[in-house]
């Protein structure tokens, strides 16, 4: 819906920043350039591929908003702090994060690792990757949410941490744990203006995670759930916007399913 054919419509991020880790393809992209169509400037976070980076931000201005690439690991709390402090220097503020970046990890059950096969420091990847970068996240851009006494925090996890169909157990520990981290997160935060929610996306495709997902796989998921398919990236898009947006301006604290009804709560 075009500002030019439709001159009374206000876009719902028009003047806001957003920033969204592992910005650069799939999910994180697809996330970015939503914002983008609603007015936003996106700070998008990239690891190590700036090419891509830098054409998600094209794209945003070709929607309508405009981006702003910036490289950084999120597992790393000063590389985490030097991108807010760039961010808020070049653009002056951040009114939403979304923590979307994680470790790599295939969704192949036929590739997995049993639990007896399993080491401690495979949970302890997937630990670092989702709830040590949503908390360097979370502490970098804080003190600027409490100085505005306002933000919104979405954490993306998965609808495994309720129903783990599949058991990859160190990427749904993670996820769950991120669950946890978020909840006390918005208990604390709430009275300061700040809310924090989940999006909890069943099988995303395609997504350089699912590439290796077999087909028959996709296709018992898609026999499980009610509306007869796997998520495009696209369609984990419109329930981030809701939890970021004052549509969603009394929810903190809660995990969105996003998987066709695969779970419902």
């Amino acid at each position: 819906m075009s500002t030019a054919a439709h001159g009374a419509v206000a876009l719902k991020f028009q003047g806001q920043v957003v920033l969204v880790t592992g910005g650069s393809r799939g999910i994180g992209a697809a996330i970015a350039l939503a914002f983008a169509r609603e007015g936003a400037l996106v700070v998008v976070n990239y690891l190590s591929n700036e090419a891509a980076a830098n054409a998600v931000v094209a794209r945003c201005q070709e929607v309508g908003g405009d981006g702003l690439a910036i490289q950084a690991d999120v597992c790393s709390e000063a590389a985490v702090q030097a991108m807010v402090a760039q961010a808020l220097n070049e653009v002056g503020r951040i009114d939403v994060v979304v923590n979307n970046a994680f470790k790599a990890f295939t969704f192949d059950p036929d590739q997995r690792k049993m639990f007896w096969e399993l080491a401690w420091s495979d949970y302890e990847a997937q630990l670092d990757g989702a709830v040590h970068a949503a908390y360097n996240v979370c502490q970098a851009v804080l003190p600027h949410f409490r100085q505005r006494a306002r933000g919104s925090i979405v954490n993306m996890v998965s609808d495994l941490v309720e129903r783990p169909s599949i058991p990859y157990h160190d990427y749904t520990t993670a996820k769950s744990a991120l669950v946890g981290f978020s909840r006390n997160l918005a208990v604390e935060l709430g009275p300061l203006g700040i809310r924090v929610n989940c999006v909890a996306p069943g099988l995303v495709y395609p997504t350089s995670a699912s590439q290796g997902t077999p087909e028959e796989v996709r296709a018992m998921i898609v026999g499980q759930t009610p509306l007869r398919r796997v998520a495009t990236p696209e369609d984990v898009a419109g329930p981030v916007l809701f939890l970021a947006s004052d549509w969603s301006r009394f929810m903190t604290g809660q995990v969105l399913f996003v998987d066709g009804g695969l779970v419902m709560k």
